[in-house]
């Protein structure tokens, strides 16, 4: 039951922070929403069914003025505080004390109800009450991990500090109550309850037991404790190389004249009274002196300081996988990877290296042509400049960032600005966009709707509610897409609430305690007052609604509505990133589940990308781009070779980043194998770093370096560096069998779109992975179900199919 890291995935491209994991008992969501109680809230959309004009989602994202206007209450709704995320306790900081204590005193319940559980028919309602405990905890944990992180108020910030504080105490209670395991033991042993369960309860009673397990639950007093030890060791020891991660040297002292191909003023910037340039290692002026210098001992110099960490960074490394290495062999593991596999889609470091190997397989004629058209721009023929270059006849490490630059640069005309694509993709044209492209495949669209007093945490945030055609209410998104002081400015999906079923018996139950919240109905007093759907079955039972928050950096629109003035508008590679979120989104929305341990994103880590990275091939789809792409000032539709123009560049160096990748995966599994224990503390990460570099590696890394102790991805990632690429194979295959890669306008088919939500994003994690594959493949994927070392190296060889674009 321990928590799960969350540690953004690294894309060349862009930096994403993706919130998602499969919690358990440990782990959470929290926070949803709810309807003003005076409304009934899916009568407010009776005016926007699905000819709706959706002309008002355009412009609360492009114009200021409009949004200000459409906040402002406009039907009758009191000045009164909502709370949070219409959360009914978090009318002010102080309401997180009194939303913790109600909510223990209801996790509190449910354990001694199970703990006392002896009959067949309190058995088969174990999955249902453990779930619910899990739901309890994620309400508090996921909320106040979000608001701590996002929210401007310091006083808000500490009291979500306390809160997720005193529920990871508790937590640390129920790891040491072994009579929940063994009750659950008893369940999963006898037939006759799990002959009773559904399929998705089965998947997370096993799930449950997992987690168990793996938090050392079944071991012996002594070794539990050590385990423990440990645990908080690996903690300590992540959270120093990730906070402590420095270079060897933080600068350089270079004369300017050796850096020649820099922009001068740029250099006169960073010039000491002697004249040299110092220029920092970390940054944006170490890469752009390595794309852009021309002298390459001086490229060279740059390089490997940029690529060596300080020792002291290494030794914490090397600290943290000797800790890691010695949690799996307590647990009963050979390694730490083969731990962290157990549960995912791969299963075994064997299997991902299948994948690797035939992915690497896949790219390399791709890598091989990239590098000869390199080496044509390094060594021209009878060029007397190419004598004179050190190494002629060889791409060095740093060379390839200079010679791609060159590569596949392209100028632009002087007809057209730099920026001229994005005059195409206002960010209101492309939320129009996208709720056009659900609507169309999944029978979902976004509609705007003004926020209640103290609902959110910044005038800025939108609202967005989700109509499907067919239920009505069927989730919240909160868009903070606007940069400002102090915010984090790295693109991210939060699922603040998962869906779940709650039951007519539990509506009933009313465990509530607290005396403030007794305006609400039954429904909503079970939800803390936040969002729930119309009543699914006779007994009332209700949904809890999926709340979202999705947040980017993107440049506010003017304050005013002076028509001369562009809104926000996004460049291609932030306009993928907003699709790319919009995936992660789109799963939580559809992955509707009765079990919040199973619900929408919370599936294995190697299956969680897909959504999202498959929402990348959307993005420039011509089909999809005619649903939303005009020039915001002239309302001139896209002209799609523009696009085409764009995507050029990307798709041609897109072997060299899937080379990268491939590299840093398998030295993920190679740090995290048995080569740890083995080795004890003669274990070299650096010798094994070299070696991997040129198992796996087209061209040599530098003598010398040290990059690993930069690889801050090995502490939420390790053992699953690999899954970013794996759902990128995936990807490109359904784009092509399902979508048949956008041909003839088949991105926009609505029979496409429900056979991806039927087979993949409705399960959520109730389904395997495997499974999903196939089904969404068809016959094609059948043979793919089982999984297994063959299905991975079947994927590898798929490829990634130019980089899920």
């Amino acid at each position: 039951m321990s928590k799960v890291l969350q540690q953004p995935w690294t894309c060349l491209r862009c930096i994403r922070r993706q919130r998602y994991s499969r919690r358990h008992l440990a782990t959470a969501a929290a926070a949803a929403t709810a309807p003003h109680p005076t409304t009934s809230y899916v009568k407010n959309h009776n005016l926007a069914r699905t000819t709706h004009d959706d002309r008002d989602l355009r412009r609360v994202f492009d114009s200021k003025p409009f949004w200000r206007e459409f906040s402002k209450s406009k039907t009758g709704f009191s000045k009164q505080n909502v709370g949070l995320f219409e959360n009914k306790y978090l009318t002010s900081p102080k309401g997180f004390e009194e939303y913790t204590r109600v909510t223990l005193v209801k996790c509190r319940r449910i354990v001694a109800k199970v703990l006392e559980i002896s009959s067949v028919e309190g058995y088969k309602s174990i999955v249902q009450d453990l779930d619910r405990l899990s739901d309890l905890l994620c309400r508090i944990i996921d909320l106040a991990d979000f608001v701590r992180s996002t929210h401007p108020d310091a006083a808000f910030q500490n009291a979500a500090n306390e809160a997720h504080a005193l529920m990871f105490e508790y937590m640390n209670t129920l790891n040491t109550t072994t009579g929940l395991n063994d009750q659950l033991g008893k369940a999963l042993a006898n037939s006759e309850v799990t002959s009773s369960w559904t399929e998705e309860e089965k998947t997370v009673a096993y799930l449950l037991r997992k987690d168990f397990s793996q938090s050392a639950i079944d071991l012996p007093r002594v070794k539990r404790e050590k385990f423990v030890e440990l645990s908080s060791t690996i903690s300590a020891l992540g959270s120093r190389f990730v906070d402590e991660m420095r270079p060897a040297r933080m600068s350089l002292a270079i004369e300017s004249n050796r850096l020649k191909g820099m922009n001068p003023m740029f250099l006169k910037q960073l010039q000491n009274r002697r004249g040299h340039v110092i220029l920092p290692i970390v940054g944006l002026a170490a890469q752009n002196a390595i794309r852009y210098v021309e002298d390459e001992s001086t490229r060279k110099e740059i390089y490997i300081a940029s690529r060596t960490a300080a020792d002291s960074q290494v030794q914490v490394l090397e600290a943290l996988l000797r800790h890691r290495a010695e949690l799996a062999k307590l647990s009963g593991f050979s390694s730490y990877s083969r731990m962290t596999l157990i549960d995912k889609m791969a299963q075994s470091p064997e299997a991902v290296n299948k994948f690797l190997s035939a992915l690497s397989t896949d790219n390399a004629p791709r890598m091989q042509e990239e590098l000869k058209r390199m080496l044509a721009l390094k060594y021209p023929s009878s060029s007397a400049e190419s004598r004179a270059t050190p190494s002629p006849h060889t791409i060095n490490a740093w060379d390839r960032e200079y010679y791609r630059q060159q590569l596949f640069a392209k100028p632009t005309p002087r007809s057209r600005k730099p920026d001229f694509l994005s005059a195409y993709f206002s960010l209101g044209t492309v939320m129009q966009g996208l709720s056009r492209l659900f609507s169309r495949l999944y029978g979902v669209r976004f509609v705007p709707r003004e926020p209640a007093p103290g609902e959110t945490w910044n005038p800025d945030v939108r609202r967005l509610d989700v109509i499907d055609e067919a239920d009505g209410h069927i989730a919240v998104v909160y868009c903070d897409l606007f940069a400002r002081d102090g915010k984090n400015p790295n693109p991210a999906h939060f699922t603040l609430r998962c869906s779940r079923l709650i039951s007519g018996s539990e509506i009933a139950g009313g465990l509530s305690s607290s005396s403030h919240l007794h305006n609400l109905t039954a429904s909503q007093l079970a939800n803390d007052g936040m969002a729930t759907s119309a009543p699914v079955d006779s007994s009332g039972s209700v949904y809890q609604l999926p709340t979202i928050a999705l947040i980017c950096d993107f440049p506010s629109p003017p304050p005013s509505n002076n028509t001369s003035q562009p809104p926000t508008l996004l460049p291609l590679p932030s306009l993928l990133t907003l699709f790319h979120e919009m995936g992660h989104a789109i799963h939580s929305i559809l992955g509707r589940t009765r079990l919040q341990n199973v619900s929408g994103t919370r599936c294995a880590t190697d299956f969680a990308e897909l959504p999202s990275v498959l929402m990348e091939r959307f993005a420039t789809d011509p089909s999809v781009l005619a649903l939303f792409a005009r020039h915001w000032e002239t309302d001139a539709p896209l002209p799609y070779e523009m696009v085409a123009a764009g995507l050029e560049g990307e798709r041609r160096s897109d072997a060299s980043d899937t080379e990268t990748q491939v590299l840093l995966a398998a030295v993920d599994q190679a740090y995290h194998s048995e080569l740890v224990l083995r080795d004890g503390a003669a274990f070299d990460s650096t010798a094994v770093w070299h070696a991997l570099s040129a198992r796996w590696g087209s061209v040599p890394e530098a003598p010398g370096t040290k990059w690993q102790g930069f690889f801050g991805h090995l502490v939420g990632y390790g053992g699953s560096y690999y899954a970013y690429l794996f759902d990128r194979a995936i990807a490109a295959k359904v784009w092509e069998s399902v979508f048949r890669g956008g041909r003839e306008g088949q991105a926009v088919e609505r029979e496409n779109g429900e056979r991806f939500k039927r087979e993949v994003l409705r399960w959520g994690g109730s389904r395997n992975g495997w499974r999903c594959v196939g089904g969404v493949l068809g016959e094609e994927g059948r043979a793919l179900e089982e999984g297994g070392e063959r299905a991975m190296q079947e994927v590898g060889r798929w490829g990634v199919g130019g980089g899920g674009r």
